[in-house]
């Protein structure tokens, strides 16, 4: 996984037309990044520079951060996003950048990665029945899947060729 990154630009020597700033590793903590913003600030072309946005970001896996995006709350997602990977990201994603609720989702609701739902759809048929050998061809296992999915009970978040993690909605 590469850095996860956030540029923060003055915005006093933006608006004055110049380019200052700086690539600051988002998975500092606050307070390390308030310093490196702090030194930014310091060494303005632009006498009394006080005010800062976050103009660029890498590193988020398709996760998105507001230009006027909170020190903490980038932290925060640089986090999950380092623990969590391409999957974090994109439960970010899902919940619309709620950190909150995708932490809940993969704390209560996560049920695993599978190559796909019908495989997930089998392995919760085998643990909550015995089926007997010889009706275990007629079940469709591809179609049961796609009923959780369709009914709302799951949600599927693919991060790669057969990668589908699932999660219970309810």
């Amino acid at each position: 996984m590469s850095d996860i990154n956030i540029y923060v630009a003055d915005l006093a020597a933006y608006n004055a037309g110049y380019l200052h700033g700086k690539w600051i590793d988002a998975t500092l903590d606050p307070e390390e990044i308030q310093e490196e913003i702090n030194k930014i600030l310091a060494s303005s072309p632009v006498e009394d520079s006080e005010e800062f946005a976050i103009h660029d970001y890498e590193g988020f896996e398709g996760a998105s951060l507001s230009e006027y995006e909170g020190i903490e709350s980038a932290h925060e997602k640089a986090c999950f996003i380092e623990e969590h990977g391409k999957l974090g990201a994109e439960i970010l994603n899902y919940y619309g950048d709620d950190l909150g609720d995708a932490e809940k989702a993969l704390e209560d609701h996560y049920c695993g990665c599978y190559k796909s739902l019908a495989d997930y759809a089998e392995e919760l048929t085998e643990q909550t029945s015995e089926i007997p050998e010889n009706l275990a061809y007629y079940i469709d296992y591809e179609k049961m899947g796609r009923d959780m999915e369709y009914s709302g009970d799951i949600f599927t978040i693919e991060t790669a060729y057969d990668e589908v993690h699932i999660f219970w909605s309810h």
